[in-house]
């Protein structure tokens, strides 16, 4: 049997504001498994977005270890930690975070620039838009994309280095009640073609229903439910 993709022990996080020390994360432990779909709920304060951000290699724990597809990343450098997040991972945010003033294509293919790919970069992004069914809209810019469109673009961004997991935070949050239903409708789908390991940051429990596994934060520890 494969190791689990993502293997977090103890994790903490403590932010310095001013005198004061504010612990985000208090000895956070969880396994998750290679192309497991699996969703982080808690309330408003609960430390989802900075699990989120070391989970996705956006930051670094205070203390504890954690190892991403069998590299440990607990203390790596920026250097070292921004490269294996654009091997690693791919990110879907609530705001879709697409540059406007360039193409679909391009936004795609950003990915792959950042990692030194050139030969079959233009492919590579085609292949990935043509997976979330915007084959027709490539050289369409953000601004002439529906809201729908603009997250199956963001989507095709997070895909295009096939990543170890995609990491999606609110990814329904700014889109209507239908869209919301096609867009984790493809989501699961690309899961179940791809094997994709897929975590999901939300605040919906219709979201988090269709996922395999929900992880309950509260208080910056895992809540057993």
């Amino acid at each position: 049997m494969e190791d689990p993709v993502i293997i977090a022990n103890g994790l903490t996080k403590v932010y310095k504001m001013g005198e004061q020390e504010v612990s985000a994360l208090c000895g956070v432990s969880l396994k998750i498994e290679r192309g497991e779909v699996v969703s982080i709920m808690g309330p408003s304060g609960s430390g989802k977005s900075t699990l989120m951000n070391i989970l996705g290699c956006l930051d670094l724990p205070t203390s504890g270890e954690y190892s991403l597809d069998g590299e440990e990343v607990s203390e790596l450098t920026d250097d070292q930690l921004a490269d294996i997040r654009n091997r690693k991972v791919g990110f879907v945010f609530q705001s879709f975070n697409l540059l406007n003033r360039t193409t679909a294509l391009a936004n795609v293919e950003l990915p792959l620039r950042y990692a030194g790919i050139t030969k079959g970069k233009r492919e590579q992004a085609l292949e990935a838009l043509e997976a979330v069914g915007l084959k027709e809209r490539v050289m369409h810019r953000p601004t002439e994309l529906s809201g729908g469109q603009q997250q199956r673009v963001a989507i095709a961004r997070a895909l295009v280095n096939n990543p170890a997991i995609i990491m999606a935070d609110e990814p329904t949050g700014n889109l209507d009640s239908k869209v919301g239903k096609e867009i984790m409708a493809l989501l699961l789908d690309l899961n179940r073609k791809k094997g994709t390991t897929l975590i999901i940051i939300t605040h919906d429990p219709t979201v988090a229903q269709q996922t395999q596994r929900v992880i309950h934060l509260r208080d910056g520890m895992v809540e057993v439910v």
